[in-house]
């Protein structure tokens, strides 16, 4: 019992970089509108204040391999708190925009070294019968750090012309109590093996977190551990013939979730609703719905994810996302504004339970022991680099197009990703990180 909390208790620490990912990029969508009247700024400047965070994630995920692998999960999880804290602060205080900007890419690089340092960690340390729920926790803090700023948000909406400030500033609370649970977390028991060659130090982890296994059974995972370290001269090379497959399916799971158009939808939730004609403090409340359902779907895709698989979960996302994207996309062409709020909820519950739930397990698992680090941030940099030109070119795009257009293009891109996943992505539900480095190295492209 003692192991399994020790387990679960890591898992939790690590995953509430999650919360503050969470938090920190959708805390943003109450405040913008201020922002935007309070220091007169165009759509094209407007946007690159909002989208800023979103760069700095898109540096933090192209870097974070380098820290993760350098110094080792562990501090580089540290060392995202401090950088969360300083954000918070910083923002909160900011006299004009620039001073905003600079602070909100400070948070963006705690969120991009987080998607690469923390489902790494997570997936290194969880047996393979609980690395898709455990890894998945990470997803789950997005999701509830995402309604707690909504809620926050609505909350603090109506306390006076510096309301904006304290929505940007309370993240400060949760970033000092993850930087200090840091503190307590163990190091991964690969990154021990294969980078500082801490056999006993790794086979120490390995043995807390799978009490199940028999010494020779520890024995021979930590063998397998070694033997993926050294395998061939170029191990430490991600763009390698036997690693072209990993190396697309991260970029393309990365890349598809980005393009359904989620990032735009939660950063703009309150503007997306007033086009339908809500007051603003009602289209607040709209928003608020988004973080629970979010979060109830969520729940229900880590309940599923190790009993149905990786796969048969963004089968069931993809589907979810034409229906509810075909409906806003024929509600605004209609103008059945009606029943936007509630396919929007249906996209919202289509991408946590799919999507959402997947894409960080799956990258983590995909990748060689050797090249996960770098793996993982390139899956990450995909990720955040069509997240921040989406919200970069959202206002735009809102500005220049009818509703119903932009939404058209988002369903016209989950049409490919139902047939990517029906034809290319493999299933990685119970499978040993070892074993399938195997089975993904042994299919060539």
């Amino acid at each position: 019992m003692g192991s399994r909390l020790f387990l679960y208790r890591s898992a939790v620490v690590a995953s509430l970089a999650g919360f503050l990912f969470g938090f920190d990029t959708v805390v943003i969508s109450g405040a913008e509108q201020t922002i935007q009247e309070l220091w007169g700024l165009n759509s094209a400047l407007h946007g690159w204040a909002i989208s800023m965070a979103l760069w700095g994630t898109v540096l933090g995920s192209l870097i974070g391999g380098w820290p993760t692998e350098k110094f080792g999960r562990k501090t580089t999880l540290l060392w995202i708190g401090i950088l969360y804290l300083s954000s918070a602060i910083g923002s909160a205080l900011a006299p004009e925009v620039v001073t905003l900007m600079i602070f909100r890419f400070i948070g963006g690089l705690g969120v991009g070294i987080s998607t690469v340092a923390a489902p790494m960690f997570i997936s290194e340390i969880a047996p393979p019968k609980y690395r898709g729920r455990l890894t998945g926790m990470f997803q789950f803090n997005i999701v509830f750090g995402i309604l707690v700023a909504f809620l926050s948000n609505s909350l603090l909406g109506g306390i006076g012309e510096n309301a904006w400030r304290w929505m940007l500033g309370v993240e400060t609370i949760p970033a000092l109590v993850f930087a200090l649970s840091c503190i307590g977390l163990p190091e991964s028991p690969r990154w021990l093996i294969v980078h500082s060659h801490n056999r006993t130090g790794g086979l120490a982890i390995l043995r807390k977190v799978n009490p199940d296994f028999s010494e020779e059974e520890l024995g021979q995972l930590v063998q397998e551990i070694e033997a993926s370290a050294n395998t061939k001269k170029d191990s430490g090379k991600l763009f390698t013939r036997k690693l072209l497959r990993p190396a697309m399916l991260a970029f393309l799971v990365a890349f598809f979730n980005q393009l359904s158009g989620i990032n735009a939808i939660l950063y703009f939730a309150p503007r997306i609703f007033e086009m339908t004609g809500l007051e603003s403090q009602a289209a607040l409340l709209q928003s608020v719905g988004i973080g629970v359902t979010n979060l109830i779907f969520t729940f229900t895709g880590l309940w599923l994810i190790d009993r149905l698989g990786r796969r048969t979960l963004l089968y069931i996302g993809s589907f979810g996302y034409i229906l509810s994207l075909g409906l806003t996309t024929w509600a605004f062409s209609s103008g059945n504004m009606g029943i936007v709020p509630i396919t929007i909820f249906a996209f919202i519950a289509a991408h946590a339970i799919g999507q959402g739930t997947v894409i960080w397990v799956f990258i983590s698992e995909i990748f060689p022991n050797r090249q996960r680090a770098f793996g993982q941030s390139l899956g990450s940099f995909t990720h955040w680099f069509f997240a921040a030109a989406l919200t970069l070119a959202f206002p735009l795009m809102a500005e220049a197009l009818k509703p119903q257009y932009i939404f058209g293009l988002f369903l016209t891109m989950m049409v490919l990703q139902l047939v990517w996943v029906r034809f290319f992505v493999p299933e990685t539900k119970g499978i040993s990180l070892e074993k399938m480095e195997k089975s993904l190295q042994e299919i060539d492209i």
